[in-house]
């Protein structure tokens, strides 16, 4: 229903997109989350991509509440653990 992993624990639900492409990640990524938020009534949504995403998806995510996680933020991220 839109999301990949839903991640929960005792006061959070996140829907959770994965995607990996060749080429910017656009709006349609940002829609099924945005549904699947709705559909698992989770408090919010994450997509992450190995490549980075188009403007308008930028503005469809800053509009719904979706964090949008590229490839320099998901190798951050990853630093983080190791």
């Amino acid at each position: 229903q839109g999301v990949d992993v839903i991640a929960k624990d005792i006061n959070e639900t996140i829907a959770i997109q994965a995607k990996c492409y060749s080429g910017k990640v656009g709006n349609h990524a940002v829609m099924e989350v945005v549904a699947g938020i709705k559909f698992y009534r989770a408090d919010s949504g994450i997509i992450v991509t190995n490549r980075t995403f188009t403007e308008s998806a930028v503005a469809l995510a800053k509009v719904n509440g979706v964090e949008l996680w590229d490839r320099s933020i998901l190798k951050d991220k990853i630093e983080e653990y190791f």
